[in-house]
């Protein structure tokens, strides 16, 4: 962080001292560093540190530190700190897979989540000692992105609390072993909601259909591939939720039959069997006639359009259909959108009016939807 041009204080806690010391906190952030309020009282540190930072990291956050914080203890110089801060706390958990699954554990982390606090997930893989699973401490570099992203939103936290459930990437309907039927959705759109809602503190769960994106540090991830089970993970994860997001491409049909094996070509040369089509449940719809009073649903709608008008008009008509809070309306004609880093699209109102016209990267056009769906949940 220091490299990138950041102004970093370090607080270690007494423990943390023990495994680097203060002269090394000090020679890194090149700032004194203590542990106790009771040093350099004159300054008043524990209010002056939460009222001085654009965002608090705590990192590694123990079992400990994690309980103290949810209960509001003010015992050392960094749960002091943590009472002050107004700004946004990423805590980064560590600690034995026992102790991060314990429900101890779990009740903590969600009830500081309920506040606003990013908690994000530990990372899998080897512990101290022999042991694997997860409780790492996530890459350094992963959690700078996160506080970057913060940064970069202006230190915006206001989905601090929500649950936000976000749909990415395109579902696949098998033919036969080899082959199905699908569509050219990257989910980078749907990335770039969840990296955003979460930046802007919101708990998010991400349903990804077929999308080869890095993980998100702090986003839960649920893998699916068909319409099916697309479906069915929307269904489970929005049942709490504040706000859900389809960015998904949901295939619209599927094919009636699946062969078990790979369908060939005839040796006589004949035609094969047509291949016959029946409708997915319409997951968009579906969301919305099960959604409970104050839950804002945002749709999509990729259209090839002849111009504007015609694009305004489908959307429109999409949106009546559907009924949903939002709808993101994009045409996507001759290799648009689809796997780029940039988005033109048309958000709409419940009522079909335009909200907001955004054009510019796909994190823009997220910062636009979720700017139109805080306002919606107020």
């Amino acid at each position: 962080m220091r490299e990138e041009g950041h102004d970093v204080r370090v607080v270690p806690t007494d423990s943390a001292l023990r495994f680097v010391g203060a002269p090394t906190w000090e020679a890194l952030s090149g700032h004194p560093v203590s542990t106790q309020v009771w040093d350099d009282v004159a300054d008043v540190q524990h209010v002056r540190l939460g009222q001085w930072a654009d965002v608090v990291i705590v990192a590694p956050a123990t079992a400990n530190t994690i309980a103290r914080a949810a209960a509001g203890i003010a015992d050392d110089l960094l749960t002091t700190s943590l009472l002050t801060a107004t700004c946004p706390v990423v805590m980064a958990p560590a600690m034995h897979t026992e102790m991060w699954l314990h429900p101890a554990t779990q009740a903590n982390v969600a009830t500081l989540r309920a506040r606003g606090v990013t908690v994000l997930d530990p990372a899998v893989g080897r512990l101290t000692g022999a042991d694997s699973g997860p409780g790492r401490l996530p890459e350094p570099a992963d959690l700078a992105r996160v506080v970057e992203e913060i940064l970069a939103g202006g230190a915006t936290h206001d989905l601090a609390g929500r649950r936000i459930v976000v749909s990415a990437g395109g579902t696949r309907e098998p033919l036969d072993p080899v082959r199905f039927l699908g569509n050219r959705s990257s989910g980078r759109q749907g990335w770039a909601l969840a990296r955003r809602a979460r930046a802007r503190g919101a708990d998010v769960v991400l349903v990804a259909a077929h999308v080869d994106q890095p993980a998100i540090p702090g986003v839960r991830t649920v893998h699916v591939g068909t319409a099916a089970q697309m479906h069915a993970a929307m269904v489970a994860e929005s049942a709490g939720a504040d706000a859900i997001v389809m960015a998904a491409a949901v295939a619209d049909f599927r094919p009636a039959g699946y062969s078990e094996s790979k369908i060939k070509k005839a040796d006589d040369g004949s035609e094969p069997e047509p291949v016959m089509l029946v409708r997915n449940t319409d997951v968009l719809a579906d969301l919305v006639a099960r959604r409970h009073p104050g839950q804002v649903v945002v749709g999509f709608a990729a259209e090839t359009a002849a111009g504007a008008d015609d694009l305004l008009a489908l959307g429109r008509a999409k949106l009546a259909r559907k009924g949903c809070d939002l709808l993101v309306v994009n045409d996507v004609s001759e290799g648009r959108v689809f796997g780029l880093d940039t988005n033109d699209a048309v958000i709409l109102g419940a009522d079909g009016t335009i909200v907001a016209d955004a054009h510019g990267s796909k994190e823009s056009l997220a910062d636009a939807i979720w700017d139109a769906v805080v306002k919606r949940l107020a």
